[in-house]
């Protein structure tokens, strides 16, 4: 298939899951902040957007709510914030409109004039963060009904996987922020794992096991669709069906070598070793992450540039 459609597949892919699981970070903040009228707001949405990889000038004052949730929610530009990722979802899917599905694009195209209108600024910001789940939700759900298992169908997966691996573990990474931490049952109902989770395990997220559990089945757990090791599973399934050929030695400095490393030191790390030290390793996995994406675009998309995470992306 044609470089230009596998990549514009690609970032779909990751726009669409960016913006999503960017809703249910700041869902899970914007809850925190006004559950806990001690909590110091300043320095946690300070750290918040640390791990967001980006940052805001308060201009000598204090960041809250409000500039995070202009920087990360309502920017148009900013392809780090849901309103820029799904416009640059949309414009991706209209570059590829020859191969995507028209109720995709259909989906995509609506969601976008909805947020240009501008009229989701003076919903409170839980409605609009679930409005934005919806509608991401739709378009994965499209994009599984309509779309033939080909190159095509692997390049946006390919990227959805990448990304969520990526933001589970930015959402795992805001356990540690601000101190206080947030608490388990907050971000497994986050991710839509509460339920399975007490259905896989049969209890409680609180205290000491039920952390270790619940870190477990975020970042380990091989049957949940959000868990950090599945989507790396996943990515390099896909990997494997675009460029199927073997391999009598090891692996070249490719994706595959880089997500397979990612996993392994996830996979063979004890839950308390992940805990002890969760923040470095989130780390870890979101370099990954950028650098698998890295080495996918200098293998199917030679006349791409590069790309960074935060403001400016293509």
């Amino acid at each position: 298939m044609l470089s230009r459609i596998a990549e514009s597949l690609f970032w779909i892919g990751r726009y669409t899951e960016r913006a999503d699981a960017t809703a249910r970070i700041l869902d899970v903040h914007v809850e925190r902040t006004l559950a806990d009228p001690w909590i110091d707001e300043n320095a946690v949405t300070t750290s918040l957007l640390a791990v967001m990889g980006t940052t805001v000038d308060p201009g000598g004052g204090r960041v809250g709510r409000r500039e995070l949730l202009e920087k990360l929610a309502y920017d148009p530009v900013s392809s780090s914030s849901i309103t820029g990722a799904l416009g640059a979802a949309r414009e991706n899917a209209r570059r590829a409109r020859e191969t995507v599905s028209s109720d995709m694009w259909e989906s995509l195209n609506t969601t976008w004039n909805a947020l240009a209108s501008g009229r989701w600024r003076s919903a409170s910001p839980h409605r609009f963060f679930s409005w934005v789940r919806e509608r991401t939700a739709v378009v994965s759900g499209l994009v599984d009904a309509t779309m033939s298992r080909d190159d095509s169908w692997q390049f946006f997966v390919l990227g959805r996987s990448l990304e969520r691996a990526d933001m589970t573990a930015r959402l795992v990474a805001t356990r540690a922020v601000g101190g206080t931490g947030t608490q388990w049952p907050l971000l497994l109902r986050s991710c839509g794992a509460y339920e399975a989770f007490l259905r896989a395990y049969q209890g409680s997220s609180t205290g000491a096991a039920g952390e270790q559990h619940a870190a477990e089945f975020l970042l380990l757990d091989r049957l949940f669709p959000r868990s950090v090791v599945n989507a790396l599973n996943v990515a390099e399934s896909c990997l494997v069906a675009i460029d199927p050929q073997q391999r009598r030695v090891g692996y070249a400095e490719d994706a595959r070598r880089i997500i397979g490393q990612a996993r392994t030191r996830l996979e063979f790390q004890s839950s308390e070793q992940l805990l002890s030290d969760l923040h470095p390793q989130m780390r870890a996995v979101q370099e990954a992450c950028s650098a698998a994406s890295q080495a996918v675009a200098e293998r199917f998309f030679p006349m791409a540039g590069a790309v960074s995470w935060t403001a400016g992306r293509s």
